[in-house]
């Protein structure tokens, strides 16, 4: 309305009405009042009914107000298909997940993510664990005291294969914060000219199919981490990347020690290239160090050829612009291997698990030492140098590997490590059928993210029962 209509009906009014004009401003500002009250009450029931009718869709729909994480099926779908085969084409990209639609709007629950006791601005880590669970009952229990559950704001990745000994992930039930778990039957890798020419299978137990398999899990825990950052609106500060085979004896080092400039990996056991057993950095790094099956074809095409795991792993990191600097890490990695007793310049040490401090990824087992303190410190300097030596302490203790391991290597493990180390082994061991499922249950319950074979198929493949 133009101002000079509005002032010239102003005056009409206040000219033509009988009444003082602060009786009619009262009124009509009682007028406004009522009018404004109706309006709100309109609004109100309008914002109630479709509250209503939004909580009656969820339940038609089987979204439990209680339980907001549900399986995620097309994210499952997604991830299912990705690096099955080792195909390039069935890669996830960034930008396909960043352009997915068809993830479905769930109700988004802060509880079930990993701020803990209040501190929001706490660096925020994923855990990526890869590998079967051969001896988890061994390794686990560390793990979940000096790894997964040593700092605020953690999030365990777990990407692994089914077999019989996959039961004993439900240990897993005791993590502060599980994000993801897949637990998948491999799929066979079509083995290409870019692959035979670009690796070597020398070192692998499994051959090349070995090593790709190992490749596809380290990737495939990679896309899981990026799916949920975009799924969850999370981004991680830190990426860990450790086995599930890796036995702990101290914890792992704070992230104040972390480096967004550098990728971090353990001294040693660097066969030519870098100890790949264990893995810090931030995103960017980190895509650089996990993408191990999507950069073989880049290492190809720049002329890199006939690479063990390690020294593709230096390279990947080199041609991406990725510097790396040493640290020490107190790990180990338990195997069932043989090895020669005692280790030649080219040969590889088996630590005992009695041994405390940094051993930095090396191989180990439960056994009566064959070698401690200077001498076995003596064998390790006689390695050479950027192939099998370590950086170890100096109360190492080494094993005589070149047998199975010894009969009573229960016993010895129990009494070597921590009590609630040997207590948590045995409750692994000696659980039953129903409490497997149970747990199973129980950690799924508690998981963000859930793409695994159901409990009981889980449990029944340990005690030799089928579906």
């Amino acid at each position: 309305m133009p101002r000079e209509r509005y002032n010239s009906m102003k005056d009409f009014i206040f000219r033509t009405v009988p009444e003082s004009r602060s009786n009619l401003r009262s009124r009509m500002g009682g007028w406004l009042v009522e009018l404004q009250n109706l309006r709100y009450k309109k609004c109100m029931g309008w914002l109630i009914l479709i509250g209503l009718a939004g909580f009656v869709g969820l339940m038609q729909t089987g979204i439990s107000v209680q339980q907001p994480f549900l399986q995620l099926k097309t994210i499952q779908s997604h991830l299912a298909n990705y690096v099955r085969s080792g195909s390039e084409n069935s890669e996830i990209t960034n930008s396909q997940l960043s352009k997915s639609k068809s993830t479905p709007e769930l109700p988004y629950d802060d509880t079930k993510l990993p701020t803990k006791n209040g501190e929001k601005n706490h660096p925020r880590i994923a855990v990526c664990l890869v590998g079967g669970a051969r001896k988890f009952e061994l390794t686990g229990p560390s793990l979940l005291e000096y790894v997964l559950n040593m700092y605020n704001n953690t999030d365990v990745f777990l990407y692994a294969p089914f077999d019989k000994d996959s039961h004993k992930f439900n240990f897993l039930k005791n993590a502060n914060s599980l994000a993801a778990i897949r637990i998948f039957s491999p799929q066979k890798i079509d083995v290409t000219s870019v692959h035979t020419e670009a690796l070597t299978s020398n070192g692998s137990p499994n051959g090349l199919q070995g090593l790709l398999q190992y490749f596809n899990l380290v990737e495939g825990c990679l896309t899981m981490i990026k799916f949920y950052q975009i799924r969850y609106k999370v981004k991680y500060d830190w990426i860990v990347r450790t086995r599930v085979d890796g036995y702990w004896n101290g914890p792992l080092p704070p992230p104040q020690s972390y480096s967004n400039e550098r990728y971090i990996v353990p001294h040693g056991s660097q066969f030519g290239g870098l100890n790949d057993r264990l893995g810090i950095g931030n995103m960017e790094t980190s895509e650089a160090a996990l993408s191990r099956m999507s950069l073989i074809s880049l290492l190809h095409s720049s002329g890199y050829r006939r690479q063990n795991s390690e020294t593709a792993f230096k390279h990947q990191l080199d041609v991406k612009g990725v510097k790396y600097k040493f640290t020490a890490f107190p790990f180990c990695i338990v195997s069932e291997r043989k090895y020669d007793w005692p280790p030649a310049r080219w040969g590889v040490p088996v630590a005992s698990l009695s041994t405390r401090g940094h051993l930095n990824g090396i191989k180990c087992r439960p056994c009566m030492p064959a070698s401690k303190g200077t001498e076995a410190i003596d064998i390790i300097q006689d390695l050479v140098r950027n192939w099998s030596w370590t950086l170890a302490p100096q109360g190492l203790e080494l094993c005589d590997a070149h047998n199975v391991w010894e009969e009573k290597w229960e016993d010895i493990f129990d009494k070597a490590v921590e009590p609630n180390l040997a207590a948590a082994r045995k409750t692994i061991k000696n659980q039953t059928l129903s409490s497997c499922i149970n747990d199973f249950e129980a950690m799924k319950r508690k998981t963000a993210y859930w793409d695994a074979p159901s409990s009981k198929t889980i449990c029944k493949k340990a005690y030799g029962q089928s579906q």
